[in-house]
């Protein structure tokens, strides 16, 4: 128990100091589940400690969210959360930096009407518009990081003895975010360096393109004039550093909107809107999803792709080597923010502004121009395995290995 609590401590010091690096006189907002309140009650006395001058924590409850798809009146889920929204963009607006604590029961909503949580969803994503468009330029810090929840943890681990299944995945969080290290703060500084230099090496080779190659997989990628690969570390406008998931394994960039051609299957499960999406293949013409099959969850992933017009096309293309050590855990989290740094994803929905030159000052019609996508949703799902292939496309044609059997090939 007392390493326990020393790895919880260690994990929220570097939630507060790496994650959301809290500044002198900075207002930390928390979004947390209810099941987490020692955790949080943790990173405030922290973020006080470092010098928040207030934290504020909104709660959430995955049993209430239950009741209230089962129960609430339908117009209720096409109400914009405009009140949410406006104090949200007004504390960003102020400076304030964000921590998202996640813990979701990856099947939530299983059985609840679709047109539920589509009417919700865009809702939702149409009040935080201006919101999201702040979080895509990177003008303010913050941060996702998870916590177990019963529930996700008998998703993850079913065949242990169900009394060891939370703190078997409390082990396997700790040990994603480097906490089970004697120092986190100097592990994860050295991991950021690596990612740093995977993205030097491609935003030096200015690839035209990207051509994906695995079973189920065969998908060209065209990549906008002035991309920029990103990595773990990011900046926001006041210059300071912050984590915006932990863990990450990925360098990333932006897509041209209208230049994503061919075919491409998911290697692991999508944990989305309270419902798994299983077993997938997405077709793209000239940027635009054509067709979608999957073998679970059809449903859910045609009202995705039918969400607005910009959830038709992809917002971002992420590298991720197989062997790393969430891929290499063996786990399954069907939790995306594990899951999509185990292996190479996309995400369907909008761009990061920060994946293009000068796109942190740029309009969204200037950056819609530049050939990035906008939408009210960002979804990642999941398409790297020990058999892919991925080929960077010179501007003369010419094929170089970006990765060869699923990791790096430089």
């Amino acid at each position: 128990m007392a390493d326990f609590q020393e790895n919880l401590n260690k994990y929220a010091d570097l939630a507060v100091r790496v994650g959301a690096n809290v500044q002198q006189g900075q207002i930390l907002v928390v979004n947390a589940p209810v099941e987490s309140a020692e955790f949080v009650r943790m990173i405030t006395e922290k973020a006080y400690k470092a010098g928040a001058s207030e934290v504020r924590v909104n709660w959430n409850d995955e049993k209430i969210t239950r009741l209230k798809y089962e129960h609430a009146a339908d117009d209720v889920f096409s109400e914009a959360p405009k009140w949410y929204a406006g104090e949200m963009t007004e504390l960003v607006e102020k400076g304030a930096a964000v921590l998202h604590v996640l813990a979701e029961n990856p099947d939530l909503l299983k059985g609840i009407k679709q047109e539920r949580i589509v009417a919700n969803q865009k809702a939702r994503g149409q009040a935080m518009t201006k919101y999201r468009a702040y979080q895509q330029a990177d003008k303010f810090s913050w941060c996702l990081i998870a916590v177990p929840s019963p529930e996700w943890a008998d998703k993850v681990f079913p065949d242990a003895p169900q009394e060891e299944r939370v703190q078997k995945l409390w082990d396997a969080i700790f040990h994603t975010v480097r906490v089970d290290q004697v120092n986190p703060v100097e592990a994860w500084t050295k991991h950021l360096e690596t990612l740093d230099h995977k993205s030097k090496v491609l935003n030096e080779k200015k690839y035209k393109k990207l051509h994906y190659i695995a079973p189920g997989t065969d998908l060209t990628i065209e990549l906008p004039e002035g991309h920029i690969w990103a990595a773990g570390e990011s900046f926001n406008q006041n210059g300071h550093s912050f984590v915006a998931n932990m863990p990450t394994e990925e360098v990333f960039t932006a897509p041209l909107k209208t230049g994503v051609n061919g075919y491409v299957s998911s290697t692991k499960p999508l944990s989305y809107g309270g419902n798994i999406i299983d077993r997938f293949t997405i077709t793209f013409e000239n940027g635009r999803i054509v067709g979608v099959k999957a073998e679970e969850g059809q449903k859910v992933l045609e009202h995705l792709v039918e969400m607005d017009e910009g959830s038709h096309y992809l917002g971002e293309v992420a590298l991720v080597p197989h062997q790393s050590p969430i891929s290499d855990s063996n786990i399954l989290y069907f939790n995306t923010l594990f899951d999509e740094n185990a292996s190479n994803h996309l995400a369907i929905g909008s761009a990061y502004a920060f994946c293009l030159e000068g796109g942190k000052d740029m309009s969204q019609e200037q950056l819609t121009q530049h050939g990035l996508n906008t939408s009210v949703t960002h979804v990642d799902f999941m398409i790297g395995s020990g058999e892919m292939d991925i080929f960077g496309v010179t501007t003369d044609g010419k094929e170089e290995p970006v990765f060869k059997q699923g990791n790096w090939a430089f």
